[in-house]
């Protein structure tokens, strides 16, 4: 009996380690999918920058301008300060 008692601690020792790995997982890939939205927003809001400089200024730019900037605010205060992406501008990656 001692056997079937240690096989069944070591079974529930390896799904705890299982169950912490995913949770691991998934933390890392909400990470990468926040930093992806980031990396758009701020992508968003350099064509609206750019748009807004060369000329075609409306409000409706400018609310977009400053809604971009609420929301990569919302996303610095939930995972830090905002990075440079490690892609060189301009260039194929």
């Amino acid at each position: 009996m001692a056997l079937v008692d240690k096989m069944k601690a070591q079974a529930a020792q390896l799904a705890q380690k299982a169950q912490e790995a995913g949770k691991a997982g998934q933390s890392k890939l909400e990470e990468v999918q926040a930093k992806r939205r980031a990396d758009g927003l701020l992508r968003q809001l350099g064509q609206a920058v750019y748009s807004l400089h060369g000329g075609a200024t409306n409000s409706e730019t400018e609310a977009r301008i400053a809604s971009l900037v609420e929301e990569l605010q919302a996303y610095e205060a939930q995972y830090g300060p905002l990075e440079a992406s490690e892609e060189e501008p301009g260039g194929d990656a």
